[in-house]
C-alpha cells in the first residue's frame, strides 16, 4: 500500500519552483510528482512529508516571483502596520 502521500502522487516527475519560503529560504526548484487526486498538491520526490499547496509551488520561475512579490508586499504592508501600532504607543 505505501504511505498515504505516496498512493496521492502521480506517476509522472516533474520540475516545479516553490515559492512558500520565497522570504526566508527564496524560490527554489523541486523534483517530485502532483497529486493525481486534485492536482492542487505537489510531493517533493525524496520525501514522504513534503507537500505544498497551490499557492505555495508553480510550474514556471515567473509564477513563482509573482506570488513572492505578493508575500513581499502583503508582509511589508503587516510590518507598517506593526510599526504605527508602535509609534502610536504612549507610556505616561
Amino acid at each position: 500500500m505505501g504511505y498515504p502521500a505516496q498512493r496521492k502522487r502521480g506517476n509522472c516527475t516533474v520540475n516545479v519552483f516553490i515559492s512558500k519560503y520565497a522570504l526566508t529560504r527564496g524560490i527554489y526548484e523541486e523534483k517530485g510528482a502532483i497529486s493525481k487526486i486534485d492536482e492542487f498538491r505537489f510531493y517533493a520526490k525524496d520525501s514522504f512529508h513534503d507537500g505544498f499547496s497551490k499557492d505555495e509551488w508553480h510550474k514556471t520561475r515567473g509564477e513563482a516571483v509573482a506570488r513572492a512579490e505578493e508575500m513581499r508586499k502583503k508582509k511589508l504592508a503587516s510590518l507598517h502596520k506593526q510599526i504605527s501600532k508602535l509609534e502610536a504607543l504612549k507610556f505616561d
